[in-house]
């Protein structure tokens, strides 16, 4: 498949991936918009190296829609935090950042291994790891799922920028504030995801030790010709790209094993952060931005890396990208998941937890 076709494919995806009922999202208000914001005093959590604010006007994920008691156990561990971002971000100079975090079993603590950040894909959520993050820290892995600033559950009020520096700039600051300044971490990117680690990654050798990039967009740069419109017509297509049959498609081109990944409860569940009062201005600005460029910093990333990626991907052909990750990167290894699609992590999360313990507790523990 050539570049061009592929770069066409993957925009029509990420179209695709984008948008949910926009005309039902005023009655599915979440309260981080409807209560002013206040902010609890600081306190301790755990895993975390320093005291970190936590947003005290957030409110978990509403799962009651949803059947599926893995959605529903980690939307309850869902918390927002205030993290540091400069003033072209926010004027209050922080922004809330959602996360779940799963710590690593007590008996397994002894893997050694760097805690692990994962990141999801284009206009999604921390519950894309839903079927995946219990099964890491069972295994001795200290493992958090981060909503990137302007999707999942973070906060869209009182933010200037959505744009793809402005996402990795609060992912930045949200590793300082759990890990420390100088905390040592391993970083995990799925789909679009991979294209905000490879930015991080590039940027912060010194911390970001090793990578997990799981069918990720790492040669494609930008989102393609929304770019370039108007905001009024920009909005306008980001109501029009809500609607449930495109949505519906985006699931079945997910998935390998359709009739048992592509149902309606993961349909709801890929939409709850699509319900919110501010999301379309939120991906518009990100639209706008322009959005990752990550292709010529995937060849500058040393940190030891771990490409996996779905066999049967119909979204990102793994033969040609895949591929290209390891010979492009200097220290990269490639993994196949079969009978797998573009979402290992939530088709085959038990074959994704072994190789990434695996890399993660041997690799890298050695290296």
């Amino acid at each position: 498949m050539s570049t061009l076709v592929t770069s066409v494919k993957l925009f029509v995806a990420t179209i695709v991936i984008c948008g949910w009922l926009a005309n039902q999202s005023q009655a599915f208000q979440s309260f981080s918009h409807i209560i002013p914001r206040q902010r609890s005093s600081s306190a301790a959590v755990f895993g975390a190296t320093k005291e970190v604010e936590f947003d005290s006007t957030f409110t978990p994920p509403d799962t009651s829609t949803i059947d599926e008691v893995a959605c529903k156990d980690t939307a309850s561990k869902m918390k927002r935090i205030m993290v540091r971002v400069s003033k072209d971000v926010s004027p209050s100079g922080s922004v809330g950042i959602s996360y779940v975090h799963w710590p690593a079993a007590e008996e397994k603590e002894k893997t050694n291994s760097l805690p692990l950040i994962m990141i999801h894909g284009f206009d999604s959520s921390a519950l894309e790891y839903r079927r995946l993050g219990s099964k890491l820290a069972a295994r001795g892995i200290d493992t958090y799922a981060v909503d990137l600033l302007g999707w999942g559950f973070s906060q869209l009020n009182d933010v200037s920028s959505f744009s793809a520096q402005s996402k990795v700039e609060a992912l930045k600051s949200f590793t300082e504030i759990m890990l420390g300044t100088d905390g040592k971490f391993g970083i995990a990117g799925a789909s679009l995801g991979g294209a905000a680690v490879i930015e991080l990654a590039a940027a912060n050798s010194d911390v970001c030790k090793a990578l997990v990039l799981i069918d990720a967009q790492g040669f494609v740069d930008g989102i393609g010709p929304m770019q370039y419109l108007p905001k009024p017509l920009a909005s306008i297509g980001a109501q029009i790209l809500q609607s449930v049959p495109l949505r519906s498609s985006a699931n079945q081109m997910s998935y390998y094993d359709t009739d048992t990944y592509a149902t309606d409860d993961a349909l709801n569940t890929s939409r709850l952060h699509c319900l919110r009062d501010g999301w379309s201005d939120a991906l518009v600005s990100f639209m706008q931005s322009g959005g990752f460029s990550p292709s010529a910093k995937v060849s500058q990333i040393n940190a030891p890396t771990l490409v996996l990626w779905g066999r049967e991907d119909g979204i990102l052909d793994g033969t040609e990208f895949a591929n290209k990750f390891v010979s492009t990167l200097p220290n990269g290894r490639l993994q196949w998941i079969e009978q797998c699609g573009h979402v290992p992590h939530l088709e085959q999360p038990e074959k994704t937890a072994d190789a990434i313990t695996e890399f993660l507790t041997t690799e890298i523990s050695s290296s």
